[in-house]
């Protein structure tokens, strides 16, 4: 079964949200050629940035492309206002998502930081941005879960950041974790998530980019939550689950000679 027959891209959701989201996709994937490698030229160039063994990555990201059997959602620890460009970077060539369009990752940035005015609502459009509100009323949350439950379904790839925001301690936090991760998880049949832990070399704490300059690494881990759990619940059990993994990871990230993680994890670390 293919992941657009899953259980998931049969969910019932208003038309007004598919024709919206068709015609964002539509309309991002025409204009891919341009914004998509214009985006790697500004991280590599503009700000010097350098992913530790970028192949390794890419490679490892393939893997468990090919490994996942259903759904497949990423989540991330969140430091810096561009990580889901770094990260997208990060997991595949720009010209594998020009080609390959529903590979990069649709995210949700904070609509006060991102879409504030009309150039920025258009340039989060045309960059697969579904922007949420924090603290938004919950008709217009639901709304964006709901849609990337939807998308998710339809085989397309998502980046969502289960602590809700930047991190103010610069490690993994959960005081404002976002159970909404959790819901759409436990609304997909046998949906996969990769963890990534990514972190730039001079990043001791969260702030608006990474230092100039900074060389990124790197780690990934494919888990497939599950809960017993109903409700409300359901969702924090998931959410916490996906945070939990995080937090082995950021623990390797900083003892690499510690514990390992589960036999499903890929890793991406050396190199240059």
């Amino acid at each position: 079964m293919s992941k657009s027959d899953s259980s998931a891209g049969a969910r019932v959701v208003p038309a007004r949200i598919r024709r919206q989201h068709a015609w964002q996709r539509a309309v991002g994937w025409l204009v891919a050629p341009i914004w998509v490698p214009a985006a790697a030229i500004v991280l590599r160039l503009g700000f010097g940035y350098r992913i530790h063994d970028v192949a390794e990555a890419r490679r490892s990201f393939a893997r468990l492309r090919s490994d996942s059997s259903g759904p497949l959602l990423i989540c991330a620890n969140h430091l810096t206002l561009i990580d889901s460009f770094l990260i997208a970077w990060a997991l595949s060539p720009t010209w594998r998502y020009v080609f390959q369009y529903d590979l990069l990752p649709w995210n949700t940035p904070e609509e006060t930081n991102f879409a504030r005015t009309p150039l920025a609502r258009l340039l989060v459009f045309l960059a697969k941005c579904i922007p949420i509100r924090r603290g938004g009323s919950r008709e217009d949350v639901a709304e964006v879960l709901d849609r990337v439950t939807y998308l998710l379904g339809r085989g397309e790839t998502a980046l969502l950041f289960p602590e809700g925001g930047r991190s103010r301690t610069g490690k993994i936090c959960d005081e404002k974790a976002a159970w909404g991760v959790g819901r759409i998880v436990g609304a997909i049949d046998g949906c996969q998530v990769v963890c990534v832990y990514l972190r730039g070399e001079n990043q001791s704490t969260w702030s608006r980019y990474p230092a100039r300059g900074d060389r990124l690494h790197v780690s990934l881990s494919l888990i497939e939550p599950k809960s017993d759990a109903r409700g409300v619940r359901r969702s924090r059990d998931l959410t916490l689950q996906i945070l939990t993994q995080l937090e082995r990871m950021e623990a390797l990230h900083f003892d690499p000679g510690g514990s390992t993680l589960s036999s499903n994890n890929a890793e991406a670390r050396d190199g240059g």
